[in-house]
C-alpha cells in the first residue's frame, strides 16, 4: 500500500466513525426505497424497471447474510422480493446502501448475491448504491481468473451518487430525485440554489405530508446549512411563496432556526401532525424520530392516541 492509499483509508475510516455516530444512513435509505421503490428504479434502472411488476412488491426486511469464513452475520436492510412481467419465477433486488469507502466491497456484493441464491434459488439484482463523499469511479464487478480459464465474473448495478451533477435532475417530476440532489455533486457556494430548487421541485410534487416530510428530512440530512445559509433560504423563500405556506411547514432546518431564535410557537403542532401522519402510513417510530425530532416517548404517545 502506497502512503497516499494509507492515508485515504484512515481518512475514510474516519468519516465512516464521524456519519455513524450522528446518522442512521442505512435506516434514512431504507425508508426512502420502501416509500419510493418503484420510482428509485424508475429513475436510475429504467430498463430494468420496464420488465419489473411492481404489482408483486414483498420487503424482506429480517434477512440474514452470514460470511462464515469472515465469521460476520449481515442483516440485509433493504431486499425486495418481486417478479419480471410475464414470468413467475421471482427474483430478489437487493440494494447496499454505502455511506463510506471500503475496498473489498466487490466482494461483499458477490458474497451476499451468493448466499441469497443459495438459499432461495432465485435470481438477483444486486445494486451498489453509493452515498460516499469520493467521485473516483469504483467497481461494478468481482472476480477471478486462471491463466487458462476465466473462473468467475459478477456484475452488478452500481449507483455512485457523487458522480451525478443536481442540476441535471431539478427539472424531474421524481420524488427520488428530489430527496436525492443533496448527496449528488455539488459545491459550497450551490447549497442556498440547490435548497431552493429541492423546494421548488416539492412545491410542484404535491406530496402528502408524511411523503414531503420523509424527502424533506432526508435532504436536509445530506446537506448541512450554516444559519446565515438557512437565512438566505428563509428570504428568498418567503419573497417567492409568501408567510407560512405548505412549504414552510416542511421546512425541518428552518424549524431547528426556529426553535433557537425562540419562535417555534407555530411549528410544534405542524411537527407532531406529521408525526401522525407518518404513524398511519407505518413509518418506524426510531425514524419518525429521527425525522421530526421528537422524543420516542412522545411518538409513542401519538400512536397510542391513533389507536
Amino acid at each position: 500500500m502506497t502512503e497516499e492509499e494509507g492515508m485515504l483509508t484512515e481518512r475514510d475510516a474516519e468519516l465512516r466513525e464521524e456519519e455513524g455516530r450522528s446518522t442512521d444512513h442505512d435506516g434514512l435509505y431504507k425508508e426512502l426505497l420502501r416509500v419510493f421503490f418503484r420510482e428509485f428504479m424508475e429513475l436510475f434502472f429504467a430498463e430494468a424497471a420496464a420488465q419489473i411488476d411492481f404489482t408483486h412488491v414483498e420487503f424482506l426486511s429480517e434477512e440474514v447474510v452470514v460470511d462464515i469464513v469472515g465469521s460476520t452475520k449481515k442483516r440485509l436492510d433493504i431486499l425486495v422480493k418481486t417478479r419480471l412481467k410475464g414470468e413467475e419465477m421471482f427474483i430478489l433486488v437487493h440494494t447496499e446502501p454505502q455511506s463510506y469507502y471500503e475496498k473489498e466491497y466487490p466482494e461483499r456484493m458477490f458474497i451476499y448475491a451468493a448466499r441469497l441464491y443459495e438459499k432461495y434459488r432465485l435470481r438477483v439484482l444486486p445494486i451498489a448504491l453509493l452515498s460516499h463523499r469520493r467521485k473516483v469511479e469504483e467497481p461494478d464487478r468481482f472476480g477471478w481468473s486462471l491463466p487458462f480459464l476465466n473462473v468467475l465474473q459478477f456484475q452488478y448495478y452500481r449507483l455512485q451518487l457523487r458522480k451525478y451533477n443536481w442540476r441535471e435532475f431539478i427539472q424531474s417530476d421524481n420524488p427520488v430525485a428530489a430527496a436525492l440532489l443533496s448527496s449528488m455533486h455539488y459545491n459550497e457556494e450551490d447549497k442556498v440554489q440547490l435548497k431552493l430548487e429541492f423546494v421548488r421541485m416539492m412545491t410542484r410534487l404535491e406530496l402528502d405530508t408524511a411523503r414531503a416530510a420523509l424527502l424533506t428530512a432526508f435532504f436536509d440530512t445530506y446537506l448541512p446549512m450554516n444559519k446565515e445559509e438557512h437565512r438566505q433560504v428563509q428570504h428568498e423563500m418567503k419573497r417567492i411563496y409568501g408567510e407560512g405556506g405548505y412549504v414552510m411547514k416542511l421546512e425541518s432546518g428552518w424549524a431547528k432556526l426556529a426553535r433557537e431564535e425562540g419562535r417555534e410557537e407555530g411549528r410544534e403542532e405542524g411537527v407532531r401532525e406529521t408525526a401522525r401522519n407518518m404513524l398511519g402510513k407505518g413509518f418506524a417510530r426510531e425514524l419518525i424520530a429521527e425525522l421530526t425530532g421528537l422524543p420516542l416517548e412522545q411518538i409513542a404517545k401519538l400512536q397510542n392516541l391513533k389507536k
